[in-house]
């Protein structure tokens, strides 16, 4: 029914947004009890962070500003990467926008400056953590290092496959960064332009000379590499002027990209991470023994038994993992094509040792494929986990720093899997 002028007016309650209104409440009272934020706070109190506390230098009766509690830092950039937000200035702008994070600050100002540098200043203490968090909960027995498995992801680096160059074309790039640097100098000198613009322009032209410099040196390296490879074939070895030590790598769309191969450890039982590293090669191939070394320093013992799929498979690495007392469960390459030439896929073959041939009788097995089996359900889940939080492309740039950022998605991962393991069934 249509209204008409006689009918009385409409009455509704409107919103009234820029009514200035006293709330006498304090973040603690607006933050829900089950919030992530509490249960990330009360994680990183329980951690011991003496490392960080030994850098600070500003001391009772002295001069200097205070810094920021490193547990704050620590704690923002946890629930940052459950969140999947892997950008300082995303995070800059949540500390001033979001709740969760606005309580983990308690009233204390951030900059994305700040947090950019804590995330990749304190890797040996990222590390320090990883593995103090996993001997907690080996000590209260919610994981055990009876068997694991590894696995390598491909992360795109911060660098453009067209950044890529060959010696001449960097030194020539080198000698332009150069003579830009010596024309802000000389400019700098006229002080026609404002200082802090000058500075900065300064700055940028610096940062480029230096990773000029960088590709250069990391592309000398290539060159044996190459040639042992292919003779005469270092001429053509390139560095990327943009990140240096990242490589061109096979992704999973089958697209070659800069990449860095990020590895995880992971146990089965648990689920939970307990190695990590980071490397610039395109294979997995030789990835197992670094991996063990890591896990055996970090825990004081070995694994009793160790997964990985057929990437992975190195002779050497077999034998010397199980010589160490490891039983490897790694697919035999090319089945189908042996068994079709009549071949045994599982007999061994002239010049293995005694280690490989046991490994290759053993996954012949029907008992071995069963463990076997375990190794995509483990291997894959933190990886399906870190791509699902955001880890497809790194932010930051060298192997030191994409371990750093490595580590924090381990730590994140690690956090939820001691949430899940410590909840009544």
């Amino acid at each position: 029914m249509e209204q008409t002028a006689k009918d009385p007016a409409v009455r509704y309650q409107r919103a009234e947004r820029r009514q200035i209104e006293w709330r006498p409440l304090s973040l603690d009272q607006l933050l829900p009890e089950d919030h992530t934020a509490r249960l990330i706070w009360a994680y990183v109190e329980a951690l011991d962070l003496k490392e960080l506390y030994k850098k600070i230098q500003a001391h009772e009766h002295g001069p200097g500003r205070n810094p920021i509690d490193p547990k704050i830092l620590l704690a923002l950039w946890l629930l940052a990467t459950i969140d999947g937000f892997s950008s300082a200035r995303r995070l800059d702008k949540l500390c001033k926008e979001h709740l969760g994070y606005l309580w983990l600050c308690g009233g204390v100002t951030v900059n994305y400056h700040t947090l950019a540098d804590f995330r990749v200043e304190h890797v040996e203490v990222l590390d320090g953590l990883l593995t103090q968090s996993v001997a907690t909960l080996l000590h209260q027995g919610l994981v055990e290092l009876t068997r694991v498995a590894q696995d390598g992801m491909r992360v795109r680096a911060s660098a453009g496959s067209a950044s890529f160059r060959r010696h001449a074309t960097l030194q020539e790039c080198l000698k332009e960064a150069q003579e830009h640097l010596e024309e802000l100098q000389r400019e700098a000198e006229s002080g026609s332009e404002d200082r802090r613009v000058r500075a900065a322009r300064e700055r940028a032209a610096r940062d480029r000379k230096e990773r000029i410099e960088a590709a250069l040196a990391e592309r000398e390296s290539l060159v044996p590499k190459m040639e042992r490879r292919k003779k005469g074939s270092g001429e053509n070895a390139r560095a990327s002027m943009t990140d240096a030590q990242a490589r061109k790598m096979k992704m999973g769309d089958g697209g070659f990209r800069p990449a860095y191969n990020v590895q995880f450890a992971t146990a089965t039982d648990s689920l939970v991470i307990v190695g990590v590293d980071v490397v610039n090669a395109g294979t997995d191939g030789g990835q197992m023994k670094p991996m063990a070394d890591q896990i055996q320093k970090r825990y004081g013992k070995r694994p009793d038994e160790y997964l990985a799929d057929g990437g992975f498979v190195n002779l050497e690495d077999i034998t010397v993992l199980e010589r160490a007392g490891m039983t490897t469960y790694l697919p035999i390459m090319e089945q189908e094509q042996k068994r079709a030439k009549g071949i045994d896929p599982f007999a061994p073959i002239k010049g293995d040792s005694e280690e490989v041939k046991n490994w290759r009788s053993r996954m012949g097995t029907e008992v071995a494929q069963t463990i076997y089996k375990q190794r995509t359900a483990t291997a894959e889940f933190p990886n399906a986990g870190c791509r699902n939080r955001g880890l497809n492309q790194f932010r930051v740039r060298g192997l030191f720093k994409a371990k750093a950022v490595s580590l924090l998605h381990a730590l994140a991962h690690n956090f939820q899997r001691m949430l899940a393991l410590s909840s009544p069934a």
